[in-house]
């Protein structure tokens, strides 16, 4: 490819695989595991998700500072045949299985979101809101504190998030979802004021690795409580609506922070303030919606 419009053309449909390769990989762990020990393989999940997004960009640089852009392609799609090798062997959980066609694209209105995930995706929203600001912020606090090495940030994050995902799904399968997720939405709410408290790179560091295991005790809860709530045949659906929601709170959580701080570093912990209060506010939805279900019941 040699020009823009050629390269965000490709964008586009590596877009479309990056969407459907969580929604269905998700789904299918659902399918095959206990439902007891659901919390647990989806902080499995989580663990080789992260772990391949934090390995993949330092390989990826080095290949393409060593041998080139064509070289790191190449890589790339090398991996993804083996992704498709291994899915091979995989027996299909469908019991009644469609061959692919065009028509299987086009989606009704009623079919876009699951109602039975609404109430996690709400909560997804929220959680994930902070880290739409700090990959907005954090590059220049990082600079402004004297943190060189800007990946070392995430570095930081990722490392406690598979810490935390290993073991926050097994505890929600012993004593349920919405505890944890509040758990873990405090601790957000503390690293988030942490972190705009910083005054020094140790200080950001420090809010990173608590700011990764608060987020990483949320997510494989979350969508455990996804596929808790869900009709056994529209899981895939229920866990895209989560995704949905993943995607808009991380670029709400852009626009909104970068709005707030406005290229000043005084505006560092005010803009960390008001995230850790938003994010906070998923308590009392919590609360509201434990109250809701219970009276209904």
């Amino acid at each position: 490819l040699t020009t823009v419009s050629g390269f965000l053309l490709l964008r586009l449909f590596h877009g479309f695989s990056t969407g459907f390769k969580p929604t269905a990989s998700t789904a299918f762990v659902a399918d095959i595991v206990p439902w007891k020990r659901r919390g647990e393989a989806m902080g499995i999940m989580g663990v080789s998700m992260n772990a391949g997004a934090s390995m993949a960009p330092p390989l990826g640089s080095w290949v393409a500072n060593g041998y080139g852009l064509n070289a790191m392609f190449f890589l790339s799609s090398g991996f993804a045949l083996i992704s498709i090798l291994i899915l091979l062997g995989l027996k299909e959980t469908l019991e009644e299985k469609v061959n692919f066609k065009l028509g299987l694209l086009k989606i009704k209105p009623h079919e876009i979101i699951d109602t039975t995930a609404i109430a996690p995706a709400i909560v997804t929203v929220m959680i994930y809101f902070c880290y739409g600001v700090i990959l907005t912020i954090v590059p220049d606090q990082s600079t402004f504190l004297g943190l060189e090495n800007k990946g070392l940030f995430l570095a930081s994050f990722t490392a406690c998030s598979i810490l935390s995902r290993l073991i926050s799904g097994r505890i929600s399968d012993r004593v349920g979802r919405v505890p944890v997720i509040m758990v873990s939405i405090v601790l957000i709410g503390g690293a988030l004021v942490f972190l705009g408290s910083a005054q020094s790179a140790w200080m950001l560091l420090a809010g990173s690795g608590l700011l990764g295991f608060s987020v990483g005790t949320a997510a494989p809860t979350v969508f455990a409580w996804t596929i808790d709530r869900a009709d056994d045949h529209h899981r895939g659906r229920a866990l895209a609506t989560v995704y949905i929601a993943l995607e808009v709170g991380i670029g709400g959580g852009a626009i909104f922070s970068a709005w707030l701080y406005d290229n000043q570093p005084e505006n560092f912990f005010f803009t960390f303030l008001i995230t850790a209060i938003l994010t906070l506010m998923a308590i009392p939805y919590l609360i509201f919606w434990t109250k809701k279900r219970a009276n209904n019941q």
